[in-house]
């Protein structure tokens, strides 16, 4: 494992071969992606994580002198994936999203088409319902109100409600990785990310055009399969994958089947 460090973000990068950058959801971090690597040793793997999560507290873009004031946004987190693969000399990448990632995703390939070999979302959405744009402000106001404490309850309610009755009873270490995931994050950096997401408006669907792979549970409670499905019809190239007995985080939940269905589609894709 080497890690990069690009506009302050942590970056982790390995492997040979045509470029998969990782765009990780709310709360998560590089580590969220690590179910995925053993499928993927013909491909050169980066994870960043993006501002204001993991160890990318300090990133470039939380700064008051950036030109939105340090506020993020889906547009915001785009332009630190392209400069991320401007920086490692990608000209042209897989991009596999998660949960928020995948709006990020959406935005990297309506932004830059032609940068974009392939899209794989797990857990995907469009963009939040009003209901969640309002969860997210709470959310917000909950990190930056209590802090630490806050930021423990906030992932103790989404490790219960994001991920399957079948998950929660028969992998107790998901559980835990994703309350853990979620309660590292740093108050202040989550909050702006919740700001994020909740503000977070579709891309231009219609301007892409690549293969596209959309993963989704069927327990999936934030994104529920008809949003995935949706979705999918508005996009050019796209099909679905649905995992059974399965919440919002596929490659923890089901690692194997992420596995088999992410590394068959990519190279059909290659």
């Amino acid at each position: 494992m080497a890690i990069a460090w690009i506009d302050r973000m942590a970056v982790d990068v390995r492997g040979e071969g045509d470029a998969i950058v990782f765009i990780h959801g709310l709360g998560g971090s590089m580590n969220a992606w690590t179910p995925l690597l053993p499928a993927l040793a013909r491909w050169r793997c980066v994870r960043p994580e993006l501002p204001g999560a993991g160890r990318s507290r300090k990133a470039y873009a939380l700064g008051e002198a950036t030109p939105h004031r340090g506020q993020l946004g889906a547009e915001t987190h785009a332009n630190a994936v392209l400069r991320v693969c401007e920086a490692l000399g990608i000209a042209r990448a897989h991009l596999v999203g998660h949960s928020f990632g995948t709006i990020i995703a959406l935005h990297v390939a309506a932004k830059e088409p032609s940068r974009v070999r392939s899209l794989a979302l797990f857990g995907a959405m469009a963009e939040p319902v009003p209901a969640q744009r309002e969860n997210m402000r709470a959310r917000a106001a909950t990190a930056r109100d209590q802090g630490a404490q806050g930021m423990f309850d906030i992932a103790e309610g989404i490790s219960q409600f994001a991920l399957s009755p079948s998950t929660r009873e028969t992998q107790p270490v998901t559980v835990a990785y994703v309350r853990d995931s979620i309660a590292a994050q740093d108050p202040e950096g989550f909050a702006r990310n919740c700001i994020a997401l909740a503000e977070a408006q579709a891309a231009r669907l219609e301007l892409i055009h690549c293969p596209t792979l959309i993963v989704n549970g069927d327990e999936d409670q934030v994104t529920p399969l008809s949003g995935a499905r949706q979705l999918a019809g508005r996009l050019a190239n796209a099909r679905v994958e649905v995992f059974g007995r399965c919440g919002h985080w596929p490659t923890l939940e089901r690692p194997a089947e992420s596995q088999r269905v992410l590394r068959d589609f990519l190279e059909r894709a290659r």
